[in-house]
């Protein structure tokens, strides 16, 4: 599979500017994708709260993989019209290992696996962990697909 720059995750999430989270697509296949982000290091990072990086975070860097991942089965699917907008609707067995995330730390991998899913709502398992130090948070979520809502389709300049 084609890995993916900043760059080009940028041009399909609906996330901009210090907000896209993500930095490389390692891996991905129709059922899982991982990436790796070193953005929780930024000492303006739109998350954080007094200096610091809450863990909850690690839930929307797991949201953006999830919302990418979805845009790239969308784009190998080779559908012609843009993929519809999801939303996080749920999140069910969220387990925080630390209550901080260091920053200092190595780069984070996100790791994202849809297990279920149909035109209406996904089910993903997902797992943010940095290698020196381990798994920061883990749970599953659900993501609600707005049929009347569709995010904009990649620009062609940011295929790789």
């Amino acid at each position: 599979m084609t890995l993916l720059d900043h760059a080009a995750i940028a041009a399909r999430v609906p996330h901009a500017g210090a907000m896209c989270l993500l930095d490389s697509v390692v891996s991905w296949d129709e059922q899982h994708i991982e990436c790796r982000a070193a953005s929780h290091a930024s000492p303006t990072h739109p998350l954080a709260q007094d200096g610091r990086l809450p863990a909850t975070a690690a839930i929307e860097y797991a949201a953006q993989a999830m919302a990418l991942h979805g845009c790239l089965v969308h784009e190998q699917a080779g559908a012609a019209a843009a993929p519809r907008r999801g939303f996080l609707a749920a999140l069910r067995s969220v387990r925080l290992h630390c209550r901080w995330i260091d920053t200092a730390a190595a780069p984070l991998t996100v790791r994202a696996s849809r297990f279920a899913g149909d035109e209406v709502q996904v089910l993903y398992d997902f797992e943010v962990e940095v290698e020196a130090t381990g798994l920061l948070a883990a749970g599953r979520a659900v993501v609600v697909l707005d049929a009347s809502a569709r995010v904009a389709a990649p620009a062609a300049a940011a295929q790789p």
